[in-house]
């Protein structure tokens, strides 16, 4: 009898798009990043969040390859960004925080230019429908309004066509619509299989677009998870408040499952817990005879989470 042919070998794992090791990074005596490390898929949106200067730009400067670390290894698609920079600009774009170019460019001398620089770039005008800049083609940059300016250098990103692209501070400078326009672009980025690397201030903008986030603080990783992650271990998921028909025991609302925190509060019982703990509360007074007028509930957020994480992991530190 034969002996039947061996399985063929599995495909080795994808190479992610972006790893991090022990990251180090000073200026003098200040320790602007101190071992922060992470891993970020391909095709995934990750967040990176943090107070001002918490070491959110000098680590994304470190994975462009504008700043070497001190310590650590970076890797953007196996590529090295601290030694093989022209292998790098092929695969990697970034916008920066804050970027200008010479005031007297257009906006369209400046696609076209951006777009000479790539063997195979985004047609340039595509760009420009698409983060509202059609209209302002013979424009100077000067003349730009900030929230012009912002889309125009999010638009030099993309002309690249790259695999990976960091965008610093996305929406600053954006009015709600163009803000919302600009989300759908990181979206369809998503959507194409773009790596997308988010640093934001904006708790709204991460738990819009990332798939996961990191919260940086005092130059290292405080905590890093999904946005619903961050939000359930960090924070309460559900806040109700209520005015109650009849005096309610708030010691029996404590003691039901997923409830953290009942309170009296202006004449209203506050109530905090599991994303249904509103449910939970709920048929509980109704089996009391309880009516809970002008009941309001509110889903926790990802702006609770990250003060609450971040207010935690201060008070663990030494004095």
């Amino acid at each position: 009898m034969p002996t039947p042919a061996p399985d063929p070998p599995a495909d080795p794992p994808a190479e992610p798009a972006v790893q991090v090791d022990g990251l180090r990074k000073t200026y003098g005596a200040k320790v602007a990043v101190d071992g922060v490390g992470f891993t970020v898929a391909r095709g995934e949106v990750f967040g990176i969040l943090g107070p001002n200067g918490a070491g959110k730009t000098t680590t994304v400067e470190a994975v462009a390859g504008l700043r070497v670390g001190d310590a650590g290894r970076v890797r953007v698609l196996g590529i090295d960004p601290w030694t093989e920079r022209e292998a790098l600009t092929r695969v990697l774009s970034i916008q920066l925080q804050e970027s200008r170019l010479q005031a007297k460019i257009t906006v369209q001398e400046a696609l076209e230019l951006w777009s000479a620089l790539y063997d195979d770039p985004v047609p340039w005008r595509q760009v420009a429908g698409r983060l509202g800049l059609g209209e302002h083609l013979r424009r100077r940059f000067g003349d730009l309004s900030g929230g012009q300016q912002q889309r125009l250098s999010i638009a030099l990103a993309l002309v690249a066509r790259p695999q990976v692209v960091i965008l610093d501070e996305l929406s600053t400078g954006l009015d709600p619509r163009a803000r919302r326009d600009v989300w759908q672009v990181v979206r369809d980025l998503r959507d194409s299989g773009v790596t997308v690397l988010l640093v934001t201030h904006s708790m709204e903008e991460a738990q819009a677009l990332c798939d996961r986030v990191a919260i940086i603080d005092g130059g290292r990783i405080r905590a890093l998870d999904t946005p619903a992650g961050l939000i359930r271990t960090a924070g309460e998921a559900t806040t109700m408040t209520f005015v109650p028909s009849a005096p309610v025991d708030l010691a029996a609302l404590r003691s039901l499952p997923g409830v953290r925190a009942a309170y009296a509060e202006a004449g209203a019982v506050v109530v905090t817990g599991d994303e249904e703990v509103a449910v939970t509360v709920v048929t509980t007074l109704v089996a009391q005879g309880v009516v809970p007028r002008r009941l309001d509930v509110t889903s926790g957020s990802l702006d609770t989470a990250y003060l609450d994480l971040t207010a935690t992991d201060r008070a663990e530190e030494p004095a």
